[in-house]
């Protein structure tokens, strides 16, 4: 009797259009021999679809033996829809609820990655619009310009920007808060090479796998911004062209977090390797599976073809 595995895409966070590529790139992928396919769509408005008609979570969870998930940003990485599993007894896959949490909280992340003992930028925490003119003034005397301004709860770069000055610092604080960033991070400017680094359990006989390391080239005067990520515009280099020092910690730093995060199944974490070491930024519980992703990328840098991933995590899960 085949395995019945819904596919959650879509969701109503600003990531939802990478998220309906990565459920297609799932869906597409799993081997139909082993797995009976169900697409469910949530539109932008956080209602769920199944087969094309709406639906509730409890009629359509209940007929499936379990979920993977291809959602993104709020809802999807937040801990919201792992909640609902939880709920219902569905396995899924990914971090639970809580590690999902942790991770799409930016400040949280970085608390753990200092505890640690990682390096990650220094940074200013704002939680008040009411506070920007204050915190535009503080940030220009604390930190060297530009600095990084990022809502602490959104993914894919969705939001970032690269300021320098009070005016364009002040302008990306009142921008982040009326387009409804819960909070901000401003963290100083480091300069040096963008990489990332993935990790997958029990395979290959390992406990925490660790993936080639990527290098990413942004655009020229660009960083690896939402658009650079699924422009096509950005090349990625895997393996990345780094030393073997900094290989080896790139992918010890991103088995750190995960582990650090209480993450499961798999997970990806964004650095800059600069001179004077690694500095962790953000991990992703759920990283993007479309074909300009870079998860797909360190799994054939090894030889792990797609479909065999995707058998792997819906085992994981399915062994909870």
């Amino acid at each position: 009797m085949q395995t019945i595995v819904g596919v959650l895409r879509g969701g109503p966070s600003r990531e939802h259009v990478v998220s309906l590529k990565s459920g297609a790139a799932i869906l597409a992928n799993l081997p139909e021999e082993r797995f009976t396919t169900r697409d469910v769509y949530i539109d932008k408005r956080g209602q769920w679809h199944d087969r094309g008609r709406p639906t509730t979570p409890e009629r359509v969870l209940r007929q499936l033996d379990v979920v993977l998930i291809g959602l993104h940003g709020e809802y999807g990485e937040d801990g919201e829809v792992q909640k609902l599993l939880e709920r219902f007894g569905v396995p899924y896959t990914g971090a639970d609820s809580f590690g999902s949490y942790l991770a799409m909280h930016k400040l949280m992340a970085k608390m753990c990655a200092k505890e640690a003992g990682l390096l990650t930028p220094e940074f200013r925490h704002l939680e008040r619009a009411a506070d920007n003119e204050v915190a535009a003034h503080e940030i220009i005397r604390a930190f060297h310009q530009p600095v990084v301004v990022k809502p602490v709860g959104w993914g894919s770069s969705v939001g970032i920007s690269i300021v320098g000055g009070y005016a364009l610092v002040l302008a990306a604080l009142e921008r982040l808060f009326s387009d409804g960033a819960p909070s901000i991070l401003v963290e100083e400017y480091i300069r040096g090479k963008e990489a990332t680094a993935g990790v997958v359990e029990n395979l290959r006989g390992e406990a925490l796998y660790a993936l080639p390391v990527v290098e990413i080239i942004p655009p020229k005067d660009d960083f690896f911004s939402y658009d650079a990520k699924y422009s096509g515009e950005s090349r990625e280099i895997c393996p990345g062209h780094f030393s073997r020092v900094a290989t080896e910690e790139l992918k010890r730093a991103a088995m750190v977090m995960h582990r650090a995060l209480g993450l499961r199944h798999y997970s990806r974490s964004d650095f800059i390797v600069a001179p004077k070491g690694v500095y962790y930024l953000e991990t992703n519980t759920l990283p993007g599976l479309t074909s300009e992703s870079l998860l797909p990328k360190s799994l054939a840098a090894v030889g792990v073809p797609f479909p065999d991933f995707l058998s792997h995590l819906v085992n994981l899960a399915l062994e909870r």
